[in-house]
C-alpha cells in the first residue's frame, strides 16, 4: 500500500511538473529565470533566451507578444514604452 502510494504521488508530481512546462513561457535573460504565462498549453516558445538577441526579433515572435514579452523587455531595460508600443503596433499588424 505503502509503495502504491509513492508511486501515485511521483506520478502526480511529473504531471504538475509537465503541466508548468505546458503552461509557462521560460525566459532566460543572464542567470535569471523569468516567467510569462501563454495562452494555451503547448510546447512552442517554451524555453527562450533573451541573450544576444535583438528586441525587434523577439518582438516578432507573436505568442511571446501576446503574452507579454514587451512588457518584460521594458522592465529589464532592453526597451523604452514608445519603442515596446512601437513594436507591438508594426508586427500586430503583419509589419
Amino acid at each position: 500500500m505503502k509503495q502504491r502510494l509513492k508511486q501515485y504521488a511521483i506520478m502526480a508530481a511529473a504531471a504538475f511538473a509537465l503541466w508548468g512546462i505546458l503552461d509557462n513561457h521560460f525566459i532566460f535573460e543572464g542567470r535569471h529565470v523569468h516567467l510569462l504565462k501563454k495562452s494555451e498549453l503547448n510546447l512552442h516558445d517554451t524555453f527562450v533566451s533573451l541573450n544576444n538577441k535583438r528586441p525587434e526579433t523577439i518582438m516578432k515572435n507573436d505568442r511571446l507578444r501576446e503574452a507579454g514579452i514587451g512588457d518584460l523587455m521594458v522592465e529589464l531595460g532592453m526597451l523604452t514604452e514608445d519603442k515596446k508600443s512601437q513594436l507591438e503596433s508594426k508586427y500586430r499588424y503583419g509589419g
